[in-house]
């Protein structure tokens, strides 16, 4: 009687784990698809460009000046620089367009200058003026060109960026507007800031 008993116990529990088994998997499977998805589309996010809006800059702006061997020439006001859609797009690569004009994120390792260990200044790919120096650049490991301080505070603008679920602090070029990357507080010393800037965005001098 105990023999019956026990194999009868034996298929229901065999048909209990094959069924747990099976919800288990879709539930698993499921999660996987959502976290792909999840992923795939914060990628997206990255690299989505949005508007940059320069309707509230003031007619003139104060920047310093740097010279081709690297110096400071002194702190000057400047116009500031307001160009339509259709001259920034002519002025402009694609991908510095998109970067620049609408806030857009090159892909990781792509851009020209993120391995460059060359001596110089990096200016603004819009308006020429001087946003970072070599002698700041470090090796981030993220694939972008990283600084841990601006060559002039006077030169960046540094305003909050809430979009893609984050809050982050966006980078621009005080004379044009153009949006130049991120800063972050994961960087070396002396600053312990990563200024997470896009190629595309700049353009690099080597010191004279």
């Amino acid at each position: 009687m105990k023999h019956q008993e026990q194999e009868q116990v034996e298929p229901e529990a065999s048909g209990l784990v094959q069924r747990l088994g099976r919800r288990a998997f879709i539930v698993t499977a499921a999660g996987a698809v959502s976290g792909a998805a999840l992923i795939a589309m914060r990628s997206s996010f990255l690299i989505q460009p949005q508007p940059v809006d320069a309707k509230d800059a003031p007619a003139e702006v104060s920047i310093v000046e740097f010279g081709p061997d690297g110096k400071k020439t002194g702190k000057v006001t400047v116009a500031h620089i307001a160009k339509s859609d259709d001259e920034w797009r002519k002025q402009l690569s694609p991908i510095s367009y998109d970067v620049t004009r609408r806030a857009g994120t090159e892909r990781a390792y792509t851009g020209d200058t993120w391995n460059l260990h060359d001596k110089g200044l990096y200016r603004c790919i819009c308006c020429d003026t001087a946003l970072f120096k070599s002698d700041t650049k470090f090796e981030s490991g993220t694939g972008w060109p990283s600084f841990w301080e601006p060559i002039a505070r006077e030169n960046v603008v540094e305003t909050h960026d809430p979009s893609i679920g984050m809050d982050r602090t966006a980078v621009s070029c005080r004379r044009c507007d153009a949006h130049l990357g991120h800063v972050f507080d994961d960087g070396p010393r002396p600053t312990g800031l990563r200024y997470c800037m896009n190629s595309a965005a700049m353009h690099f001098v080597k010191l004279a």
